[in-house]
């Protein structure tokens, strides 16, 4: 994944309003009427990112078992929950019955994830 993200142009976003309009009309609704139970079903990949680092491929070799990663993040900042790669929330790690679980603090509003999409 990159650390970059781009900002829609206006061609993207009137792209992804015409997907919505043709995915509406196809089930017989406006763009706003969709019917997503069709989808709800679909299995998709949720994934947490701690933090990221870069380091040459020389300090990758040397890695070895009881090496310390900085990573970009400080610690106590909230992590990136990523569903099929895009960014959809920011949350806490918390244990649950001793399993590890994520806490959401702040999730990024449907419409700006549209206007991420590509």
């Amino acid at each position: 994944m990159s650390t970059q993200e781009s900002t829609p142009s206006a061609a993207d976003e009137a792209a992804a309003e015409a997907m919505l309009a043709q995915v509406g009309s196809a089930a017989g609704q406006g763009p706003r009427d969709v019917n997503l139970d069709v989808i709800l079903d679909v299995p998709v990949t949720l994934s947490l990112e701690v933090g990221r680092t870069r380091l040459p491929i020389r300090s990758l070799l040397q890695l070895n078992q009881g090496s310390v990663v900085e990573l970009e993040r400080s610690a106590g900042e909230p992590l990136d929950v990523y569903v099929n790669g895009t960014l959809v929330a920011h949350g806490e790690v918390v244990v649950v019955n001793d399993k590890f679980g994520i806490r959401l603090v702040d999730v990024v509003s449907p419409a700006e994830r549209i206007r991420k999409l590509k």
